[in-house]
């Protein structure tokens, strides 16, 4: 996995989004993230780590390749209106649901 800074994760965001649009999917992940590297004591073991402030983890994955980045708190609202631009931009390669007929509905009912 591969941690970036937050405008080099949107520019492979945009690569992965530009690979997948024929075949294959992209998968994104939210978590909150306080900084941690190592997993948290058991009970009984002093717990001496202090987290400054809310950060948030993203994580995108296409199967093959892994990117992630952290985003503090001061950066939110600009990486925000970065991420949903893009995704606007490359939502247009999804597929349609298939809609079936009123008329075998109603006629399945009676």
């Amino acid at each position: 996995m591969v941690l970036l800074e937050n405008d080099a994760f949107l520019t492979e965001l945009t690569r992965l989004f530009q690979k997948c649009r024929t075949t294959g999917s992209v998968v994104i992940t939210f978590k909150k993230y306080d900084g941690r590297t190592k997993p948290v004591p058991r009970k009984g073991h002093p717990e001496t780590f202090e987290a400054a402030d809310n950060k948030c983890l993203l994580r995108a994955s296409d199967g093959k390749n892994k990117i992630s980045t952290v985003v503090s708190t001061k950066e939110v609202i600009k990486f925000q209106m970065a991420y949903s631009n893009l995704l606007r931009a490359h939502m247009d390669g999804l597929k349609k649901k298939d809609k079936k007929s009123k008329s075998k509905k109603t006629k399945a009912t009676q």
